[in-house]
């Protein structure tokens, strides 16, 4: 029993399950504003809930365990991640392998139960969810197919719901997108030197820390611009608005952070990141409520 807890918590950390904070917030703003926009109610039901927790931990596990399964090879070489299950020998590539296949095979059978545009979907967002990791071997632009791959989660949602992609939902995944990307350029400068080093293709490591930060603050106005055509679109009042608002004063806090002190990215990433999308969810609930 101990070693399957011990393997329990190899995996978590191999995923850094606790970061799924990230996208789950956004598939169930999707739903709910989706439900309420076809019904008048934001519950969407038990079923969809459970199949759209599922689908969102699914999803991400099998992406994460892309990522560290072709990253061995660079990730033993920088001192930050070294350690990971995926480096030191906790997880070995064959239990990798499987893992990315039963969450692959698992989020399809979700696809499945949920609708059938769910389904014809379920592949092409499992080969974006893959492109991340091969994107940034060759591309500065993989900071936004990360941000791309978490904001297919608002239209996961809508499509589970309504069957449908809306105006509204592509406002609202792209207000995602460049919100992680903008997020994913500042956790990416603790690695700044290692990637010149090591010819990997990054923002930071092109050009250059203070550029990135600037880079960074556009994208996170854009998020924020973004989020608020959601609103408009969606038809939301005042509780919607002001979830823009809190957002914008978070990412705001997160730049503050970020200028005065390098070391705190690690707060301004996990802290503020994974705050911001609960509070939106909240503001989202009391809207429709």
């Amino acid at each position: 029993m101990n070693s399957f807890k011990k393997k329990l918590a190899d995996f978590s950390e191999l995923v850094m399950f606790k970061h799924s904070v990230f996208s789950l917030p956004f598939i169930f703003i999707a739903m709910i504003v989706a439900s309420y926009s076809d019904s008048g109610s934001g519950w969407f039901g038990w079923k969809l809930l459970l199949l759209g927790t599922l689908a969102a931990v699914t999803a991400r596990n099998f992406a994460m365990g892309v990522n560290r399964y072709l990253d061995r090879d660079i990730d033993i070489l920088n001192p930050r991640t070294k350690g990971r299950p995926s480096v030191d020998g906790r997880v070995s590539n064959t239990q990798m392998l499987g893992f990315i296949v039963v969450n692959a095979v698992l989020f399809m059978l979700v696809a499945y139960f949920v609708n059938d545009l769910a389904f014809k979907l379920s592949v092409p967002i499992l080969m974006v969810l893959a492109a991340y990791t091969l994107f940034k071997r060759f591309s500065a632009a993989a900071h936004l197919i990360l941000g791309v791959s978490l904001g297919l989660a608002p239209i996961a949602g809508v499509v589970a719901v309504s069957g449908e992609i809306t105006l509204w939902s592509i406002y609202l995944a792209i207000g995602v997108m460049f919100w992680v990307a903008g997020f994913d350029l500042l956790y990416s400068l603790q690695d700044i030197e290692f990637d010149k080093e090591n010819g990997l293709h990054s923002i930071p490591s092109r050009f250059g820390a203070k550029n990135t930060m600037h880079i960074a603050k556009v994208f996170h106005l854009l998020a924020v611009v973004f989020w608020g055509l959601f609103v408009f679109d969606a038809g939301l009042a005042i509780w919607a608005q002001l979830s823009v608002v809190f957002s914008a004063l978070m990412l705001g806090y997160e730049h503050y952070l970020v200028n005065k002190d390098f070391t705190k990215i690690d707060r301004a990433f996990f802290t503020v990141n994974g705050y911001l999308g609960f509070v939106f969810l909240i503001f989202i609930i009391l809207e429709v409520l």
